[in-house]
């Protein structure tokens, strides 16, 4: 890597009072680590690993935070591809979470590469003012964002119990934040019946196929009835081995989504009953497996959306105010825990939609790049206006949950 600002310079640079003075040195700091950021960015884009895999991504993370000055906490996550780190020891603790991995097959098709050389980048501006704003910069490596959300086993294990606010900016294709997400949860279902020759002997079966298709249509009749905004989904993923056998066993992934953990929890139950139903109706045996963590609905906190939004102008970008639900994410259940910003940080894909092949084209595009910088910067300059409010920093510090 290309060498940037180093660890003595960027704990004793030197920050005048105003915050206008604060940008600006928050600004330079971007420039000067800017080979270390897009080089961590191409490097994520060029070799990605999918969630819970994700040990060279974090290395190269390392790498630079090392460099920078962080420390590693002697208490370490249980997840091999989580971490967490810091620097400096303010009681304000502003942690920047870090999304590293990958989608089979498409690679960095969710801009995650982005996302993490986003919130790095201000993690090494912050770096630099972190003692005359009497911070704390903490940075957590959080693994599987795609798969079984990892923010949430951070949160469950108290690696956010110190954290008064959190941010990170995810990879789009339009500049927006204040925006929420869905609810989200998904399902393993398994039906268990008995094998037996279809035409010899039929009735000694117990069809395990039939069990899922009344499921499903009971689900699908079911739809009237979900809290708006709720979707179900459902696809079969093994229905049988041979035509002439009646199914032992079929199985299938139910994903439930809905605009709050409340209507998520109405949703869970109405859909458990249809899959009970199957079940008694053919005789079956039912197990339902949770795949991964339940994501929570994103809150984005008005402040730090207002602060990072006036901070973007100064990179050119106009950053539009929209509170619509996108997609999911286990950021939802950060922002519930402390206040947090997700904002989407725009570039050029040319119509590409998240979760393609063509979306991941543009990940290490000069867009991209740019979007690294102007997300680094308007993270870190949101981070200080917060720090530099003497109510805003009441606030933050009342809510810290430790």
């Amino acid at each position: 890597m290309t060498a940037g600002l180093d660890s003595e310079t960027a704990r004793s640079a030197v920050v005048p009072a105003s915050p206008a003075d604060v940008q600006a040195v928050v600004e330079r700091e971007v420039q000067r680590w800017k080979p270390d950021i897009l080089d961590l960015s191409h490097a994520i884009h060029a070799d990605p690993e999918l969630g819970g895999q994700e040990f060279r991504a974090v290395k190269r993370v390392k790498r630079v935070l090392r460099k920078a000055g962080f420390t590693f906490d002697e208490q370490q996550p249980e997840q091999p591809t989580a971490f967490s780190a810091r620097l400096g020891c303010g009681q304000l603790v502003v942690a920047l979470c870090v999304e590293y991995d990958a989608l089979p097959d498409i690679g960095h098709a969710c801009g995650h590469n982005v996302n993490a050389a986003s919130a790095v980048g201000a993690a090494l501006a912050l770096a630099a003012v972190a003692k005359e704003l009497d911070i704390t910069v903490k940075v957590l490596g959080t693994p599987a964002e795609e798969t079984t959300g990892g923010k949430v086993d951070l949160i469950e294990a108290g690696f956010l119990d110190d954290v008064s606010l959190a941010m990170m900016v995810h990879a789009g294709a339009a500049d927006v934040v204040g925006g929420s997400s869905l609810a989200m949860s998904m399902w393993d279902v398994v039906f268990e019946g008995r094998p037996a020759h279809a035409a010899a002997a039929p009735s000694e079966g117990v069809n395990a196929l039939d069990a899922l298709v009344v499921a499903q249509l009971a689900i699908a009749l079911a739809r009237q009835q979900l809290p708006v905004g709720s979707i179900v989904s459902l696809i079969v993923t093994e229905g049988g081995s041979a035509v002439n056998v009646i199914p032992e066993r079929s199985r299938a992934s139910v994903e439930m989504r809905a605009p709050g953990i409340g209507q998520l929890r109405l949703i869970q139950d109405k859909v458990r009953r249809c899959l009970e139903a199957g079940a008694h109706a053919s005789g079956c045996t039912l197990q339902l497996n949770s795949q991964g963590n339940d994501y929570a609905e994103l809150r984005q906190d008005p402040f730090l959306s207002g602060a990072y939004q006036e901070a973007m102008k100064a990179t050119g970008r106009d950053v539009v105010f929209n509170t619509d639900p996108v997609a999911s994410t286990d950021m939802g259940n950060v922002s519930q825990r402390v206040p947090s910003i997700h904002p989407i940080v725009g570039y050029d894909v040319r119509g590409a939609v998240h979760h393609t092949a063509e979306f991941a084209a543009f990940g290490a595009s000069a867009g991209a790049d740019k979007a690294v910088l102007d997300g680094s910067f308007g993270m870190a300059a949101a981070a200080c206006a917060a720090a530099m409010d003497a109510e805003q920093r009441k606030r933050l510090l009342h809510q810290t949950p430790g």
